[in-house]
């Protein structure tokens, strides 16, 4: 890792291994500086009360600290429930959250300008897109993730 990028987990999750300091790199630039941790629900509740008024757990949480850096706070606990409710993998959601995150840092407010930017850099990351297609870079090519039967 770099002194401009830190992963800290706080919980007894066991995490999945992420392209987390390339994306970090590929969205918000190699000259900032991002810091990652995973905290547990109650954590995530306190956090959410005090900075949002929102007395309840959440997926996720950034905050720009100032214009070249930031912090984004996980709760894998809940990730893992709500993974499901979004036809993904506990490591897909995590991160896809991850970008949402980084794209807030970089200024990006909810909108359909967001949703693409986060499709593009899911198929890049995480090689999945709306059509159930899986990218493999490796393979050079694209197959059905469910095949038919013959």
């Amino acid at each position: 890792m770099q002194n401009n990028f830190s992963v800290i987990n706080k919980t007894k999750s066991k995490l999945p291994s992420l392209p987390l300091l390339k994306l970090k790199n590929d969205i918000l630039g190699k000259k900032y500086s991002l810091s990652i941790a995973f905290v547990n629900k109650n954590k995530s509740q306190e956090i959410n009360k005090k900075y949002r008024n929102k007395d309840k757990p959440t997926n996720i949480l950034s905050f720009e600290l100032s214009k070249n850096e930031g912090e984004i706070i996980l709760c894998p606990a809940l990730i893992k429930t709500e993974a499901k409710d979004f036809s993904r993998t506990f490591a897909e959601f995590i991160g896809f959250l991850v970008i949402h995150g980084m794209l807030h840092l970089k200024g990006f407010e909810h909108s359909s300008t967001m949703e693409r930017a986060e499709e593009k850099y899911d198929q890049k990351y995480f090689s999945r897109n709306r059509c159930g297609i899986l990218d493999y870079e490796d393979r050079r090519g694209r197959i059905l993730q469910r095949r038919k039967k013959s």
